[in-house]
């Protein structure tokens, strides 16, 4: 796989996405059109099922104004990530049997990491909302 191309690919993401996260009732369609492409295609996801169903989780979270402290670098790539993954135009189209996810997996795993302390920052603050007692 060519990374330089790959790379390419995701920066015309990375553009789409710093305008859609502006618009944050389009940021949840997204949001709802990707988890209902990654419940079809589960079985492909494996290996990063939990890993793409948190990017999800906090780009809602983000988008309906629930969580915000998130840095607008990281949510970005992570909107950027999720769109990726949901257009089918992407390196490797999914519907090639066994390599159709490769390129968005890849790419969702970069970003993962990337945005991985913001990620766990994410967390610690849905575990305190957790905690919180409703009088």
């Amino acid at each position: 796989m060519d990374l330089n191309k790959l790379k390419s690919r995701f920066n015309i993401f990375k553009k789409s996405a710093q305008q859609l996260v502006v618009d944050k009732s389009s940021t949840l369609e997204k949001v709802q059109e990707g988890l209902k492409k990654a419940n079809k295609h589960k079985g492909a996801l494996t290996g990063i099922w939990q890993q793409l169903i948190l990017l999800f989780e906090i780009a809602r979270a983000y988008a309906n104004g629930s969580y915000t402290t998130i840095p607008k670098g990281s949510i970005i790539a992570i909107v950027a990530g999720l769109l990726y993954f949901i257009s089918p135009l992407d390196l490797i189209p999914d519907f090639i049997a066994g390599l159709g996810f490769v390129d968005d997996a890849l790419i969702l795993s970069l970003v993962y990491k990337q945005v991985a302390k913001d990620l766990e920052k994410y967390l610690s603050w849905k575990a305190a909302q957790k905690n919180i007692i409703h009088i």
